[in-house]
């Protein structure tokens, strides 16, 4: 594996107490259990505009493949803002490996600017998704993870809060990282 893929995991599991090394002002957003979506709409009193950075198909680094066993496998990845008007939120990139597109989650190729979460959080029967995994992360400019969504987003602050949820749904895995930027709680 080259080396630019390789990435060291930071992230700690929300029940392992690192959450209250957050202030305590992104603890509540760091360990809510629902759909992020909802929750930043009922917050800002306003629908969520989803503005797409990338989606492509890419190779998984090795910090993300360890949520998949290993296996080297080639995966859509969406990355996207979620903004209030013209003002960026959270920045959320979504790994989807092939496996989890095929049968009844192939309208996860159609988001567009529909956030992801409405469909992880859909009230539909048989949509069995349910949490695994809970990961948080402080970032900082020589984070890999901080310096990729940089590129993609140039204006990031230097320090930020990160948490990373594998979803399944349908049976089928899919990781969903969000980054935290301060004008959430400006709003």
């Amino acid at each position: 594996m080259p080396h630019q893929r390789r990435l060291l995991s930071k992230w700690n599991r929300v029940d392992s107490g690192e959450l209250h090394l957050a202030p305590r002002r992104w603890q509540r957003w760091l360990s809510d259990t629902g759909s992020l979506t909802q929750k930043i709409e009922e917050h800002i009193a306003q629908k969520l505009e989803v503005r797409v950075l990338r989606d492509s198909r890419q190779t998984l680094n090795s910090d993300e493949s360890r949520y998949f066993h290993f296996q080297p496998q080639r995966c859509r990845v969406r990355e996207v803002l979620l903004c209030k008007g013209n003002t960026p939120l959270v920045i959320a990139r979504s790994v989807i490996p092939a496996s989890s597109i095929l049968g009844g989650n192939q309208g996860l190729l159609r988001l567009g600017n529909k956030p992801l979460g409405a469909v992880l959080f859909a009230k539909k029967p048989n949509s069995s998704k349910r949490k695994v995994l809970r990961e948080i992360c402080y970032l900082s400019k020589r984070d890999p993870f901080w310096q990729h969504f940089q590129k993609l987003y140039p204006s990031l602050p230097s320090k930020l809060w990160a948490r990373r949820t594998l979803y399944q749904l349908k049976g089928k895995p899919i990781l969903v990282c969000e980054v935290f930027l301060p004008a959430l709680l400006a709003t």
